[in-house]
């Protein structure tokens, strides 16, 4: 029993180095992780009395985008996010988490509709990217990602962004325009994937784990760079290992942000949130 114990002790000191050093094409696996939680179980183990909300009021419901009206410890908010799918069917059901142009539509529908009532919004990223087929440019891709990045930045409400998986390209971003910005300690937040950016810059795919290094896409990286607020600890192994304690992590952020925002004045809450994107990207220095 004492060398049971000892060995036991000695694979958990392991372990805990090993998820300590991933490199971040390691990190990106975890984040696609099939039995990884997604926004309809976050919905599920975080918020109470929800009430999904379909449709565009143009075109279609996209089922790659979740939301609707519901409850966290009591205070009433929006909830929002990507949804993937478990299996083959349903992965088609969600397109693998992929949201058309309708997708955004409905989520700015959504948004537009909890600052009517004077909501704060909960979005939760997870997607490679927002679906690049024929039918969606036709319908305006880009131009309705664009326009939720606009629209967003003047909710009068309180917006927490949490990124729960991938955070892919503007697929993320159109979602992704809050006063508060998080990932998930496994999940990844880039202007492209690994393989896309691999296959673009040196034509082989292959080279995808030396994208994401090159990439600076994992969480503490962007706490690095000044792009996201924060990272979310998960569980040792990823969050799927216990999605109940990786939920209530984002619960306590979550409510720790709707205390410091919501004490703020509107003017001050939309004005501070123009400035915290528009400083991205500035040149520090000459070259």
């Amino acid at each position: 029993q004492k060398e049971v114990r000892r060995l036991e002790k000695e694979i958990g000191r392991l372990k805990e180095k090993t998820y300590a050093h991933l490199t971040p094409w390691q990190r990106v696996q975890i984040a696609r992780h099939p039995k990884r939680p997604y926004t309809a179980d976050y919905i599920r183990m975080i918020f109470k009395n929800f009430v999904e909300l379909s449709g565009d009021r143009a075109y279609a419901d996209d089922k790659a985008v979740i939301g609707g009206f519901a409850t966290i410890d009591g205070r009433s908010c929006l909830v929002l996010g990507h949804q993937k799918g478990r299996d083959a069917k349903d992965n088609i059901y969600r397109n693998f988490g992929s949201a058309h142009p309708e997708g955004y539509r409905k989520a700015m529908r959504l948004m537009k509709l909890a600052e009517k009532f004077g909501l704060p919004i909960v979005t939760m990223v997870d997607t490679p990217g927002a679906y690049p087929g024929i039918g969606a440019e036709e319908r305006g891709q880009a131009n309705m990602i664009a326009y939720n990045l606009r629209e967003m930045v003047g909710l009068r409400v309180p917006v927490v962004v949490v990124v729960i998986g991938e955070g892919g390209s503007g697929g993320a971003i159109g979602i992704g325009v809050g006063d508060r910005v998080f990932v998930l300690e496994n999940a990844y937040y880039s202007v492209i994937s690994p393989e896309g950016c691999a296959a673009i810059l040196w034509k082989d795919y292959t080279r995808a784990p030396e994208a994401a290094s090159a990439l600076k896409l994992t969480a503490r990286d962007l706490v690095e760079l000044g792009v996201i607020d924060g990272m979310i600890k998960e569980p040792m192994g990823g969050a799927h290992y216990d999605p109940e304690a990786a939920a209530q992590e984002i619960k306590r952020t979550v409510l720790k942000c709707f205390d410091e925002l919501g004490a703020l004045q509107v003017e001050t809450l939309t004005a501070q949130r123009y400035e915290k994107f528009r400083k991205m990207g500035e040149v520090l220095s000459a070259v």
